[in-house]
């Protein structure tokens, strides 16, 4: 038994994930390589290993002939029944090959051909472990700035985050840890080429996944995400037990799943509402903080017609339009808000024949409902009492989020 290569290739079967197969495989066209550059020529060079034991042997195939013309590829009659006397004419002998006498050219060549493989099985196995880890989330360490990008360790490899996936103003010191959102896993000469990035959005789904286990089990779904990096995303949750409320299991007790994921975004604010089948209703959920007064979608246009108190119009549409324009991406529909007011002057309630009551804080009930089922008279009365009217005067999400929580969760 070859204790020493067993053990070598045991350790290199651990720390590099290289199967022992494949190293075997390795010294036996080494050693043919060897043959090759000690005798000139490998034909009929023949090597068996055990791969329970390690023991190997180099056999050299020759012809049996009367008076040899190629030494290296045939035998004289005498010579061959001197090491078994059934030889005859033809019959094919197989000769030991000492490899200790090949000289110290060949020796070298044989080594740089097992490294070699080592090296192509190693990146070959790091490319398919991150390979598996494309459109996953992973944590690193920042080593250092290269011009505008960022060099992460990531352990056994290295990933580049480009300038184009950073989000504008954050700052990274060495050593710092954050989580990355692995985009593309290539495989180059010197090892797999990974790229990430901090502002795709499914690194916020990823995030939730990591830190939800209803998200992560399945009992909460996310349907949709609309992200502005570094500054606001919105994103819309499903619930598949009726005794989960989505929006509260990732809210999480006074706040602390969505905070969690808050502080790893260094304070990007997160709005999370619920998905709903029926469009107008995604939508007026969609456009939260602000209350609606009606909503009528087209499904085959994509589009939709948005009145809202006067007193909402600005916090409907946001500063300078994220909130209607994160709005339209999560719901995939073009948005139009109007004012009360606008929508009286052009003749818009009479169109869509809404009836309604009003009073200082806002609308209290309707004839048709919401201009597109019945049954959803007095919502936000009902259910949301002050919350949206004071987060309207003071936009603070953090006072947005306590609010809702409030007011959302149940004890």
């Amino acid at each position: 038994m070859n204790k020493e290569l067993l053990e070598a290739l045991e350790i290199l079967e651990k720390e590099k994930n290289i199967s022992k197969a494949v190293m075997l495989e390795a010294i036996e066209t080494s050693l043919i390589t060897a043959c090759k550059n000690h005798f000139g020529k490998a034909d009929n060079i023949k090597v068996n290993i055990n791969p329970e034991t390690c023991d190997f042997a180099v056999l050299a195939e020759k012809e049996v002939v009367e008076q040899p013309e190629d030494p290296l590829m045939q035998i004289s009659l005498s010579e061959a029944r001197m090491m078994a006397p059934r030889y005859e004419i033809g019959d094919i002998v197989q000769i030991p090959v000492e490899s200790k006498s090949f000289g110290r050219i060949a020796t070298q060549n044989a080594k740089n051909v097992i490294l070699q493989k080592i090296r192509e099985e190693e990146r070959k196995t790091l490319y398919e472990d991150w390979h598996m880890k494309e459109k996953d989330i992973v944590q690193g360490v920042v080593q250092r700035y290269l011009k505008k990008n960022v060099s992460i360790n990531l352990g056994k490899a290295d990933a580049i985050l480009n300038e184009s996936e950073q989000v504008k103003g954050e700052v990274f010191l060495p050593t710092e840890r954050i989580k990355v959102y692995v985009l593309e896993v290539k495989d180059a000469p010197k090892g797999p080429r990974i790229s990430v990035s901090r502002t795709h959005p499914d690194l916020v789904k990823r995030l939730f996944e990591l830190e939800v286990a209803e998200v992560r089990d399945g009992t909460v779904e996310i349907k949709s995400i609309a992200r502005e990096a570094g500054s606001r995303t919105k994103i819309a949750v499903k619930s598949n037990d009726p005794n989960v409320d989505p929006v509260g299991a990732c809210v999480g007790l006074n706040g602390a799943r969505v905070n969690s994921i808050v502080n790893e975004l260094r304070g990007e604010k997160i709005d999370i509402i619920n998905w709903d089948d029926t469009p107008a209703y995604l939508i007026e959920n969609a456009l939260s903080p602000a209350k609606v007064i009606c909503v009528v979608a087209d499904e085959e246009a994509r589009e939709a017609q948005v009145i809202v108190p006067d007193n909402q119009l600005s916090l409907a549409i946001g500063k300078e339009g994220q909130n209607a324009r994160l709005s339209a991406k999560l719901t995939g529909f073009k948005i139009d808000i109007k004012s009360e007011t606008q929508a009286k002057e052009m003749g818009l309630l009479d169109e869509i024949g809404l009836q309604y009551e009003t009073d200082e804080d806002g609308f209290v009930g309707y004839e048709d409902g919401y201009g597109y089922e019945e049954g959803r008279e007095g919502l936000y009365e009902e259910n949301y009492g002050e919350v949206y009217q004071e987060d309207s005067q003071d936009d603070d999400q953090n006072d947005y989020q306590t609010d809702y929580q409030d007011d959302i969760i149940p004890e």
